[in-house]
């Protein structure tokens, strides 16, 4: 399809998507919770003329469109949301909370961008279901839940993912982050980070406050580990390597009085291939069970994995094809390599279970005049990152580059 054409087409829809958008953004919902969103994606779907499947993996949906012969491509949109309370002082923003997993109220909020993702992929399917005298294969769109927790694409490959649908001969996803918006970046190779998140508890003797030789204090001891922890990246790890070590909570006791007989650290861990995947989780044992043994803790720590989510690496010639369409589409200043990023996906689940070739690639959100001058000013950390309160993509460029990118992706396979 001609970029004039497809830049029309997307024109004409916008003003629909733009409430498909804001209604998603304000109703936000936590992973596996994600039953409005998925009716609001079959619902359009179908509208569309797609064979759909909801329900598989609990929430997630599938759209087929067979369209005669040719090759199979997989279209993928994540759609959980994250218990975050917004701040971003949007018209639309969510006033939602929540029941999570532990039964606690929490506010709700699509700090994440799975909101846009939802948007795009109903966007691209619309579009390429209005023309698909242009095109031969097989569709398959995918509308993902629990992306947040690592777990919805195996959920989905559980509940018979690869014995209910065509195999495809690709996958291709996508995720809006920090830059500027229109801009699009991909790259050869890894391109997420592996993840692994531990709940590493320490147990001590408690005592009363004031007589802390009669006790083994947990909270010393969990400090003690939480900057030995620190030592790992800059001792341990090779300067040319790459790794993150984040202990994201500490929690100890109740009263300032009372030495508590434990302490709970959970920490999350961002590696880029598997030696140092392996090199890091050993010495965080190795530390965690040193620590406790010279505080003379009355037993060994408890290390329990909370999850994980695997690398995300693209194959070489799938990903040169699609940088080389975008590069067409969009021109080369506004396709850019990316370098690998430390945040996770558990989007690459679905190529590995299917053992087919995947690509992922970024849309940026940014204000391009904000980023710009915050570029400028050397202030880029201060724009609002996935998963922060004030997170909120612009919604011009944004909506058409995210369409756009899966159209002219799709068809790299699709067009005749």
């Amino acid at each position: 399809m001609p970029a004039a054409e497809l830049e029309s087409r997307i024109q004409n829809l916008l003003p629909e998507l733009e409430r498909v958008y804001t209604d998603i953004h304000a109703h936000p919902e936590l992973s596996m919770q994600e039953t409005r969103t998925a009716r609001i994606a079959a619902d359009r779907l179908r509208a569309a003329g797609y064979e759909v499947t909801d329900g598989v993996g609990q929430t997630g949906v599938v759209g087929l469109m067979r369209n005669g012969e040719g090759p199979t491509v997989m279209l993928r949109a994540d759609m959980d949301a994250l218990p975050v309370r917004e701040q971003t002082g949007l018209p639309y923003a969510s006033t939602q909370t929540a029941t999570d997993s532990t039964g606690k109220t929490v506010p709700v909020m699509h700090a994440c961008g799975h909101d846009m993702h939802v948007t795009w992929l109903i966007g691209a399917a619309t579009l390429l279901a209005d023309t698909r005298d242009a095109w031969k294969g097989t569709l398959m769109l995918v509308f993902q839940p629990a992306e947040e927790t690592g777990t919805g694409a195996q959920a989905m490959v559980d509940a018979g993912l690869l014995t209910r649908f065509p195999k495809p001969d690709v996958v291709l996803g996508q995720h809006v982050m920090v830059g500027p918006a229109g801009s699009v970046g991909s790259r050869v190779g890894v391109i997420t980070s592996a993840a692994d998140s531990l709940q590493i508890r320490m147990f001590g003797r408690g005592a009363h406050g004031s007589m802390p030789q009669a006790s083994v204090d947990p909270v010393v001891m969990a400090a003690a580990t939480v900057l030995r922890l620190q030592t790992i990246v800059s001792r341990e790890i090779a300067p040319a390597d790459a790794a993150v070590v984040t202990v994201g909570s500490l929690q100890a006791g109740d009263k300032e009085n009372v030495i508590p007989d434990e302490a709970v650290i959970k920490l999350n861990v961002r590696t880029f291939n598997e030696d140092v995947r392996t090199r890091v989780l050993a010495a965080i044992t190795r530390i965690a069970n040193a620590e406790a043994a010279a505080s003379g803790a009355p037993r060994p720590p408890e290390i329990t994995p909370l999850g994980r989510y695997s690398l995300v690496s693209n194959e070489p010639d799938a990903t040169q094809r699609v940088i080389g369409v975008f590069r067409k589409h969009f021109g080369s200043d506004r396709v850019r390599e990316s370098k690998p990023t430390s945040a996770s996906e558990d989007f690459g689940v679905f190529g590995a279970a299917w053992q087919t070739p995947s690509v992922f690639w970024f849309v940026g959100g940014t204000d391009p005049e904000k980023y710009g001058e915050a570029k400028q000013a050397g202030r880029i950390r201060e724009i609002p990152t996935n998963h922060h309160p004030g997170f909120a993509p612009v919604l011009h460029p944004t909506l058409e580059t995210g369409i756009a990118t899966m159209v002219v992706a799709s068809q790299a396979w699709l067009a005749t």
